[in-house]
This record gives C-alpha cells, structure tokens and sequence, in this order.
C-alpha cells in the first residue's frame, strides 16, 4: 500500500466536518434536556417536600412530573447515542482511508442510525413539552382560564 499524502486526508477532513457539526448541535440539545430534567426533578422534590399529608391535587402534579422525567431521561439517552454515533462515524471515515477499507455501507448505518436518534430525542422533546402543558393545566385549573 502507497504512503498516504495530505491529498488523502484532505477530503475525509472535508466529510467530517459534517457528523462534527452534528455532534455540536447534539451536545446543545443535551444541554437543553439535561436542564428541563433538573427542574422537573426540582419541582417534584419542592411539592413532595411540601405535602405533610396527602393531597390529590400534588399526587397529580407528582404523576405528571414522574412521567415527564422518564420522557426526558429517554430523549437524553438517545441524544447521547446519536452523539456517540456520529464520533464513532468520524473515527470510521479516518480508519476508512488509513486502513485502505471500503466500507461505505458501514459509513451510511452508522450515518442512518446516529439520525434516527436524533429524531427519537427530539420527538421525546416534543412529548415532554406537551406533558409540560398538562402540568401547567393542572396548576391553573382552579383559575378556569379560556381553553
């Protein structure tokens, strides 16, 4: 096998960048996720710490907010895969052209996978957002605003 040149290399830098914009963008979305899920975490601690005795009202708003963490847990950890992915589909496309392999099919799974993720968390996103608004309609239903 002849030595590898920059003129390899430089086009496999150019295909990375892509999946390295991804992982960013993820990592932000991580951010976001992992803030709404300690806050969650907050209020449920502070209504928990505030019921002396039971009240329907606060095991609803407690129900909700269980639901709404195991949401949340879920979207991280599929954020999380799609970044692992995405890092492990850059470490394939420079073993790739070091190694000499074709392995394009290899390349796209990865690819593919690391998106489908992607979708899995956002769409567990949109569903917390929309618990988000049953706890809100929870609090607010002795108020009977407008629907």
């Amino acid at each position: 096998m002849p030595p590898l040149s920059n003129l390899h290399l430089v086009p496999v830098l150019q295909t990375a960048v892509g999946p390295a914009i991804l992982i960013s963008g993820v990592g932000l979305l991580l951010l976001t996720m992992t803030n709404r899920l300690g806050r969650v975490i907050d209020r449920a601690r502070a209504l928990a710490a505030s019921a002396a005795e039971p009240d329907p009202g606060i095991e609803e708003q407690l129900s909700v907010l269980w639901a709404r963490a195991k949401l949340l847990r879920r979207a991280i950890l599929f954020a999380a895969a799609s970044a692992l992915l995405a890092s492990l589909l850059v470490i394939l496309l420079f073993l790739s052209v070091l190694l000499g392999v074709e392995g394009a099919w290899l390349l796209g799974t990865v690819f593919i996978a690391s998106l489908l993720c992607l979708i899995a968390s956002v769409v567990l996103f949109i569903l917390d957002v929309n618990r988000l608004l049953g706890a809100l309609g929870l609090e607010l239903k002795p108020h009977r605003l407008p629907e």
